[in-house]
């Protein structure tokens, strides 16, 4: 089930609990005793970043897949760590980024740590109204190369690439994925989950809402994600027939799925139940439709699909019902070139506040394809 650690730090005697959290992640992930190191250095300096420069804020830890898909057999789980709040941001984000910066009269060491170690790692601030910073440490080089099956490749240490002498194991056409998952009252288990899977040029990202919330919402939504990974390539809507036959027995989840072709530069959506999407094309959003429904309770002989192109530019958010229904997409350029999962946690970071905290499981999942080319 999607274990979620969600620690809310207001004080230094969290600072332990986020680090150990990561270290109990890194063993779930089958990480060896360095990385592991890692794991809990990045966890301990985002969470005393949030002590000094914050006051509070949240660190979530959680295993994932990378936002690039390699071809073949699967990528590694990587451990993620999201440390977001609601302060007074950073006015230079570059300038934070390197190591002796500090306006807390430290030695200002923290994030430039994060950005050595950590095999991803973004930062988004905005001035009154708080930051997100993520990293992601993963497999050692030598598990990598097996990981992605492949016999030579090195990886960059900044940002996690495998480089490798055949072009088709990179990520097609840019397209990248990456979600943030926060359990209800910090809770064990989320009963949300996120996945995305490649087939050759076909790349497929779903979102799963498990009804109610706890662990038989959880049981529900990784039934979802381990049926996906038996269909990778399939229109969304056969993936959600498959589904509503693996998540029968459980409680059912509301799903969504939707499918990039690189090749076609064509986007396929179809969702069941009450999960969100939207899609920016060229600067417009606008509400992708799910049906009503709850997959593995009502059958579904028929799903429709929305078909629609997809190239540079394009952004697709998709969120479970805990996410305020009135929520405003983003309108801040960088993230259409950020990480995508820090667009995630920016997105979960400007629906809520202090003083209004998430009423379920809220999980938010985003396709993107980079910059328009100028």
């Amino acid at each position: 089930m999607p274990r979620v650690w969600d620690v809310p730090v207001r004080d230094s005697t969290r600072v332990r609990d986020a680090r150990v959290a990561a270290e109990q992640a890194a063993a779930l992930a089958g990480l060896d005793e360095g990385r592991t190191a890692s794991a809990a250095l990045v966890a301990t300096e985002l969470a005393t970043n949030l002590l000094k420069h914050a006051e509070d804020g949240q660190v979530l830890v959680d295993v994932v897949a990378p936002p690039d898909l390699p071809a073949g057999r699967g990528a590694p789980r990587v451990v993620q760590i999201v440390a977001i709040d609601h302060g007074p941001g950073i006015a230079d984000v570059a300038r934070a980024r390197r190591d002796g910066f500090s306006t807390a009269g430290s030695l200002g060491a923290g994030l430039g740590t994060c950005l050595r170690v950590a095999d991803d790692f973004g930062l988004h601030s905005t001035p009154g109204r708080g930051t997100v910073a993520l990293a992601r440490v993963g497999p050692a080089v030598r598990d990598v190369r097996s990981a992605y099956d492949a016999p030579r490749g090195a990886r960059d240490g900044r940002t996690g690439a495998v480089t490798d002498a055949r072009p088709s194991s990179g990520p097609p056409g840019g397209v990248r994925a990456g979600g943030v998952n926060v359990p209800l009252g910090a809770a064990e288990y989320s009963g949300d989950a996120w996945a995305w899977v490649r087939s050759g040029d076909l790349l497929t990202l779903m979102l799963a809402d498990g009804l109610g919330h706890g662990p038989e919402a959880a049981r529900a939504s990784t039934a979802a994600v381990a049926a996906l990974r038996e269909a990778a390539g399939l229109p969304p809507g056969e993936v959600l027939r498959r589904l509503d036959a693996a998540l029968s027995g459980t409680r059912g989840a509301a799903v969504a799925v939707a499918r990039v072709d690189t090749r076609t530069g064509r986007l396929r959506f179809a969702g069941v139940g009450n999960v969100g999407a939207r899609l920016c094309e060229d600067g417009t959003w606008r509400h992708l439709t799910s049906r009503p429904g709850i997959i593995g309770v009502h059958r579904h002989a028929t799903l429709r699909e929305e078909e629609t192109g997809w190239g540079p530019g394009r952004l697709l958010i998709m969120h479970t019902d805990g996410l305020p229904s009135r929520w405003t997409p983003p309108s801040d350029a960088r993230l259409w070139e950020a990480d995508p999962a820090v667009t995630a946690a920016v997105t979960i970071r400007d629906a809520g506040s202090r003083a209004r905290p998430v009423r379920d499981d809220t999980a938010v999942a985003v396709l993107s394809a980079g910059p328009v080319a100028t």
